[in-house]
């Protein structure tokens, strides 16, 4: 999300004759926008402000600004002590921002605005991507969730979808733009609902565009996963045999604690289904561990629905309070090396789940969109299942953004190996 807000920024400063520069000695605009979901990305932000602050102090026409949702929380700790911030601008306000930098001009004091709005969801206003593969494409915004450990809704709104004409015509735009895939992003982006119309509805139409190879999107809430979505995932080829489905926690306890709406049995009934609907599916998760009150038979809990899953992935985090939220307000925080063990043996588990996940791929061929170089040897690409598993194989006579057959040799770690499919059969 933030990655496809800032190529809305850049194609408004665009607009306005700016250009992007990778030297940072040679910005004249140095703009940070990141999430503030986790405590790590505020700390990273404020050691970046310092280091932009120095630059400042060297040549003060620089103007600093701090964007999206750390804008949104943080707006009074920027005003109040790191006064070289010329511009605080919340996650509704870049449409704004050529407006403010014209006012900056006459008028040195900090512009903040970090107002949220109902219905701004940036339609019609088509972002600056870089040349890829993949284009992320954000189709509703804010949340409604509220769950008690998330600053999000604070920080993005309340929920609002793009128009489905407006979608279909940035994506159109994407793929005659060379891009193989495309990304739908929102907060939780299977509430999507325009005019009555669902998600669901939405994921028909995209696929159906002349030139569209792949389609994934993320993050999905457990609750809006419905039959009807997984029967359209079913029917296209072009939208992807992967699901993320955050689980968050194992307990029912912490679940209700943590407002997430389902209970364990439901989710476990939900990946069973999923996996009948979609077989050979990729699943993946987020899980918190240390979540205010969590004893280890809830961790255990959280455990024990790993085991009856098996996920492909997880992407895992210790609980990080948040200003704002209702978890912040538990008085049964738990310990951070408790924290830490814990996470320690649910990665462990989760390697173990990856590991046999990506056995089972072995001996099989899969179609692999190719999306870049391998990082460790350049005479092999890198690409993705459709089910979301990464595989490096040789280049042989292909080119990025080919769809190629590649048969799987091996695994190691989170990584496939394989070869291009005649080969193999040649051999």
């Amino acid at each position: 999300m933030n990655v496809s807000d800032s190529e809305l920024v850049e194609s408004l400063l665009i607009k306005e004759g700016y250009e992007p520069t990778n030297k940072v000695n040679e910005a004249n605009l140095l703009f940070i926008n990141t999430c503030s979901i986790r405590e790590h990305a505020e700390d990273k932000v404020h050691s970046q402000l310092g280091r932009f602050n120095l630059l400042k102090r060297k040549n003060p026409g620089i103007i600093i600004g701090v964007l999206g949702c750390m804008a949104q929380s943080l707006k009074h700790d920027i005003l109040e002590n790191k006064s070289y911030v010329d511009i605080v601008l919340g996650p509704d306000s870049y449409r704004k921002l050529p407006e403010l930098l014209k006012r900056h001009k006459f008028n040195k004091k900090s512009i903040v605005d970090t107002k949220l709005s109902k219905f701004e969801v940036y339609d019609n206003l088509f972002p600056n991507r870089k040349n890829g593969v993949n284009a992320w494409v954000t189709i509703m915004r804010g949340c409604d969730k509220f769950c008690s450990f998330c600053i999000v809704p604070f920080t993005r709104g309340r929920e609002r979808s793009r128009s489905i004409d407006g979608i279909i015509n940035e994506v159109e735009s994407a793929v005659q733009n060379g891009f193989s895939e495309v990304t739908l992003l929102g907060q939780n982006v299977n509430s999507y609902n325009y005019d009555g119309f669902g998600f669901h509805i939405l994921l028909d139409n995209i696929a159906k565009i002349d030139g569209l190879n792949r389609i994934r999107y993320t993050s999905p809430h457990p609750q809006d996963i419905t039959v009807e979505l997984l029967n359209i995932m079913a029917k296209h080829d072009n939208i992807c045999n992967s699901i993320h489905l955050p689980l968050q926690s194992g307990s029912d306890k912490i679940l209700k604690r943590m407002n997430r709406t389902y209970t364990n049995a439901h989710f476990i009934n939900l990946a069973k289904k999923i996996r009948q609907i979609l077989p050979n599916v990729g699943i993946s998760t987020d899980i918190i561990v240390g979540f205010p009150g969590e004893s280890e038979t809830d961790f255990h809990d959280t455990l024990n629905v790993m085991k009856k899953v098996k996920f492909d992935s997880a992407f895992t985090f210790k609980y990080s309070p948040r200003k704002g939220t209702k978890a912040m307000e538990y008085n049964d925080q738990v310990d951070e090396n408790i924290k830490q063990k814990r996470l320690e043996k649910l990665i462990s588990l989760q390697n173990l789940h990856t590991k046999q996940r990506n056995q089972s791929l072995i001996g099989r061929i899969e179609k692999i969109l190719i999306e870049k170089e391998s990082k460790r040897d350049e005479r092999k690409w890198s690409g993705r299942t459709d089910s979301n598993k990464w595989v490096v194989f040789d280049k042989e006579n292909t080119k990025i953004k080919d769809i190629v057959d590649v048969y799987i040799k091996r695994t190691s770690g989170v990584t496939l190996f394989g070869e291009i499919y005649n080969k193999a059969k040649a051999a």
